[in-house]
């Protein structure tokens, strides 16, 4: 879990340097996972991924993770080892020190969010509580 190199590039907000707490940290797997998504779909420097939080799912809340293409005006933008991630303000609230993981099995393969706001999550992981 290592949080050296992330850091919260300038966007419409305003917003740049390093990602403390306050953050979202991107781990060593999601780095080079996120490496091989942009080779697998060809993707441009300025896409990457992005991570919302919405209503719904068994707990109230749900995480919402696809590739886009470039970030939207006013999304934070993380960036770690050439990979970029990008997070709208309104998730941000819920995200704030999550860090973002890859975990592979022989059961399954995808990305988690290790969420410190979750009070209650549910057995899936998809969904949470604040």
């Amino acid at each position: 879990m290592s949080e050296a190199g992330v850091t919260e590039v300038a966007g419409a907000s305003g917003a740049g340097g390093a990602t403390g707490p306050a953050g979202l940290t991107i781990s060593d797997a999601a780095v080079t996972r996120l490496k091989a998504m942009y080779q697998e779909l060809k993707a441009a420097p300025e896409s990457g991924m992005r991570i919302a939080v919405k209503g719904g799912g068994c707990s109230g809340l749900s995480y919402h993770m696809d590739w886009a293409p470039a970030p939207k005006e006013r999304d934070k933008v993380f960036e770690r080892d050439g990979v970029r991630v990008f997070v709208d303000g309104k998730s941000m609230l819920y995200l704030k020190g999550s860090e973002l993981t890859f975990e592979a099995s022989l059961m399954a393969s995808l990305f988690k969010l290790h969420n410190p706001n979750a009070k209650t999550q549910c057995g899936c992981g998809e969904s949470f509580s604040v």
